[in-house]
């Protein structure tokens, strides 16, 4: 089984949601040539194993919530195919929350 290294980054209030952290490398493992990690796995994994408030504001169902925007390798993921990008070794993933209250 090998791993699949990329990085997360939290930002204008969505690191709030992760107990404070801002960055964070992660190693996803891949336990073969067939599996894939696409980013609505990837919002999964986070939900189940880092976010520690709140879990309606980042997900809804299976989705991200409105009001977060994504930046895969500093491009808008709605030009990389959303939720089934497939997720490449040395990503950066920026999770920006644009929700406020007032």
């Amino acid at each position: 089984m090998s791993n699949l290294r990329v990085a997360v980054e939290f930002s204008s209030g969505a690191e709030l949601l992760f107990d404070g952290c801002k960055k964070k490398e992660l190693l996803l493992p891949i336990a073969d040539e067939n599996d894939v990690w696409t980013l609505k796995r990837l919002i999964q994994w986070l939900k189940d194993t880092m976010l520690t408030e709140k879990p309606e504001l980042f997900v809804d169902g299976d989705r991200l919530r409105p009001g977060i925007l994504v930046l895969v390798n500093d491009v808008d993921w709605e030009l990389m195919g959303e939720l089934e990008y497939q997720l490449q070794s040395d990503d950066k993933i920026l999770f920006i929350s644009t929700l406020h209250g007032g």
